[in-house]
């Protein structure tokens, strides 16, 4: 494994890592730093308080620590502290010496400059790896689904991207940022249950609360129905036990809660919800690409995971295709066709499309920035990972398109498809068809 690229997928709510060609991450915890409320030697169970912890330590022992987040609404913003959390990843998870390796980072789309240049000079001057290559974590998605034209909702712990893409080619400027995402709705239910009566720390129940969210928590195909089930019945109502074994009932708010994603003024944020910036997105692409846009919404991260949000997010669509596009005429409502993608694995998908793409490009030498480079060069070296994206071309093999094989059995292609028949042309990785044909 010591020349095997690793696979970063750094996320405001949980960090993923692994390795090239790898299905799963190796490791998935927190995105937390702590650090001990009380400057004294205690223990948590098994866990030793230390004056650093991160990860699922930190996680173990929240109610001893002040929780740092580095990480807000996808993009680094307590430094120091990230540092922890990758000293953490690298020498307490994996156990490696970084240095000589190869990484692939992942990036939030309009992730600041400034924020990518840092995050590469840290990993090649403060780790010595001997290669970045930084990726768009929608646009990793994509490719895990196994598909060069779609629109990527990536929603995660801090932030929520829309990303359309056309034929491999990323559509920057239609790119649209929803600051609204799984923190908001776990804020959300908080307020939700204080406004009940329970009384819940904001801070020290976080993680509490944040768990009942994944337990019970769902979107609302017809808001209203549910709204009256809530209210004259109990049929909502499921109990919660938490950890110091009180018992709480959650009825109307297991819907309410992730309401705000289609409505973010629920949460004070003035923008719109996530059906409505999906529409306007799609809508705002050139007239000849929209059909196949609506056909391949691609759901993507965490925060996505919530029962019925595929089938609202369609809903929601043709209602606002019914009512401006069409006038409100239902009777051409049938010629609309949408396909929401929900992939069981879309909680990982950033990672494994990240790891398909380390496996390909490993032995590409010219695809990654190399500590040589950054040390002649600097920042300027970023400019040969192109405009935060690499384009691919995906020929169809014996009638199959490539994503597909990629993906249909990923150990066969680790072994199957070797690097070399890549050729690098303009940042563009064209595959050899003549030498696939004998996989």
């Amino acid at each position: 494994m010591a020349d095997v690229p690793i696979v970063l997928d750094g996320g405001t709510g949980f960090l993923k890592v692994g390795y090239a060609g790898q299905n799963f991450p190796e490791h998935q915890f927190p995105s937390i730093v702590g650090r001990p409320i009380l400057r004294t030697e205690e223990q948590a169970g098994d866990i030793v308080v230390k004056d650093i912890m991160c990860g699922e330590e930190a996680a173990a022992a929240r109610s001893m620590l002040q929780i740092s987040y580095p990480m807000e609404n996808g993009i680094v913003k307590k430094w120091d502290d990230m540092q922890h959390l990758w000293n953490y990843t690298f020498y307490d998870k994996l156990k490696i010496d970084p240095a000589g390796r190869k990484i692939l980072l992942t990036e939030p789309p309009m992730n600041p400059l400034k924020n990518r240049e840092q995050m590469a000079e840290v990993m090649l001057e403060g780790y010595n790896f001997g290669g970045v290559y930084v990726a768009i974590q929608a646009v990793l998605a994509l490719y895990a689904q196994g598909l060069s034209s779609g629109v990527v909702v990536d929603s995660g712990d801090g932030v929520t991207h829309i990303i359309p893409v056309y034929e491999s080619t990323v559509l920057n400027h239609h790119i649209k940022r929803l600051d609204v995402a799984g923190r908001d709705v776990t804020r959300n239910l908080i307020a939700l249950l204080l406004r009940r009566g329970y009384a819940l720390n904001r801070t020290a129940d976080f993680e509490t609360v944040r768990q009942i969210k994944e337990k019970l928590c769902y979107v609302s195909y017809d808001l209203e129905l549910d709204k009256k089930l809530s209210e004259d019945t109990t049929v909502l109502v499921e109990s919660y036990t938490l950890p110091d074994g009180r018992v709480i009932r959650v009825g109307s708010e297991r819907f309410e809660a992730a309401e705000c994603l289609f409505q973010p003024h629920l949460v004070d944020v003035d923008q719109p919800g996530m059906a409505e910036l999906l529409f306007n997105t799609i809508q705002g692409t050139d007239v000849d690409i929209r059909s196949s846009l609506y056909k391949a919404v691609v759901l993507s991260g965490g925060s996505s995971m919530y029962p019925g949000l595929p089938s609202r997010l369609e809903k929601e669509l043709k209602q606002l295709w019914l009512t401006r596009v069409l006038g409100g005429n239902p009777e051409r409502l049938n010629k609309f066709k949408v396909r929401i993608e929900d992939p069981p694995r879309r909680r990982h998908m950033v990672f494994l499309g990240g790891a398909v793409l380390a496996n390909l490009i490993a032995d590409k030498e010219d695809m990654w920035v190399s500590k040589q480079e950054w040390q002649e060069q600097g920042a300027r070296a970023l400019a040969k990972l192109g405009p935060r994206t690499v384009k691919f071309q995906f020929p169809s093999v014996l009638g199959i398109d490539l994503p597909l094989i990629l993906l249909a059995s990923p150990p066969l292609a680790i072994q199957t498809l070797n690097p070399s028949c890549l050729a690098c042309v303009d940042m563009t990785i064209f595959i050899n068809v003549q030498q696939l044909r004998g996989v």
